[in-house]
């Protein structure tokens, strides 16, 4: 039992950063930036094959790498569709997924969090219909694209919506 939370904790995702303070008491390091994961979205990005859990665990490792505290959310529809079910339904229990709640407006979720978390939005979801109501998050959007085993990210500039 107790390696088998040993292994839930080390597939936990980072939630919180801890502040090292100095004497003084000011931090001695910032938070690392967070950048919410449209799980959905980058499932989908392979063209010609169905929703890959590969692809979320690249652009997740990916954006880990770059100093990024990185939180991934999927529709609750996702759970159907990807191709390792398996493995999908381990990382959503162990909090490495966080799924929207069934029923709810992904896209408005999605925004509404990344809004409430000032957290960069990774996606190449345009949000045409959300963009007045969450100009700010629209402004944070970062794009993406997979080619083979590799991804690479382009931030929005405010020219393009």
């Amino acid at each position: 039992a107790a390696g088998a939370a040993a292994a839930r904790a080390a597939a936990a995702p980072i939630t919180a950063v801890a502040q090292p303070v100095g004497a003084d008491d000011a931090p001695l390091a910032p938070a690392r930036p967070r950048a919410l994961v449209d799980g959905s979205n980058v499932a989908h990005a392979t063209e010609g094959a169905g929703p890959r859990l590969a692809n979320i665990l690249l652009v997740r490792d990916r954006l880990s790498a770059q100093g990024f505290e990185v939180i991934v959310v999927a529709d609750a529809a996702l759970r159907h569709q990807i191709d390792d079910a398996e493995e999908y339904e381990r990382l959503v229990h162990a909090g490495v997924i966080v799924q929207a709640p069934a029923g709810t407006d992904a896209d408005y979720f999605l925004l509404s969090f990344a809004r409430e978390l000032e957290a960069s939005l990774v996606s190449n979801d345009r949000f045409r219909d959300r963009s007045r109501q969450f100009a700010e998050v629209h402004r944070h959007v970062i794009l993406y694209m997979i080619m083979g085993d590799q991804v690479f990210f382009e931030r929005r500039t405010l020219r393009r919506t």
